[in-house]
């Protein structure tokens, strides 16, 4: 064997000498395992599709983590504007009922001082119709009377003596008819 091996810096270099048989062996045997990891780095960094492979498996791994997290962010990001949107639903609810009901209170309010009103008003006129109707009826109730008994006995006396009643009928027509005539005359020169 020889004694020379390469430096860092491209010259020969003197190896240091083995002192004896098993202490050659461990060199030799820690030499060819820096040999076997510098030829592992070396395929390693000529191994490109194997460092594609790991890398995209890496880049995976991350984007799947990232996919998990931002799901998650969605989640509670959808979660935290639905119960915004709920309590806004359900305070509007609460307002548009509060003025719902305030309204129905001021109809109901109006509603029943009408039907009041209306029913005064409905005395009133009833009470002032049953007076009129009253008035009516007794002055009615007067006339009625004060006429019905003279021509009550005027219609008894031409029913029991028709011929008299027809006789001083046809002198009140003659009387009438002369004293038109009469008239006439004296207006007329």
């Amino acid at each position: 064997m020889t004694d020379r091996t390469q430096g860092a810096d491209g010259g020969a270099a003197r190896a240091v000498g083995a002192k004896g048989p098993d202490e050659l062996r461990q060199q030799i045997e820690r030499t060819r395992r820096q040999l076997g990891d510098t030829v592992e780095e070396l395929a390693a960094r000529a191994d490109v599709k194997g460092r594609a492979r790991a890398r995209a498996t890496d880049l995976r791994d991350k984007a799947g983590a990232m996919t998990v997290q931002l799901r998650s962010t969605a989640a509670q990001a959808g979660h935290r504007a639905q119960e915004k949107v709920s309590h806004a639903g359900h305070r509007a609810q609460e307002k548009a009922s509060r003025v719902g009901h305030r309204a129905q209170d001021g109809v109901g309010r109006v509603g029943h001082r009408t039907q009041e009103k209306a029913g005064q008003t409905r005395q009133q006129v009833r009470e002032t119709a049953g007076q009129a109707g009253h008035q009516v009826q007794r002055t009615v109730g007067r006339a009625g009377r004060s006429v019905t008994r003279p021509v009550s006995g005027a219609v008894q006396a031409c029913r029991s003596h028709p011929r008299t009643v027809m006789i001083a009928g046809a002198a009140g027509a003659a009387l009438v008819t002369l004293g038109l005539l009469v008239r006439r005359r004296t207006r007329c020169p």
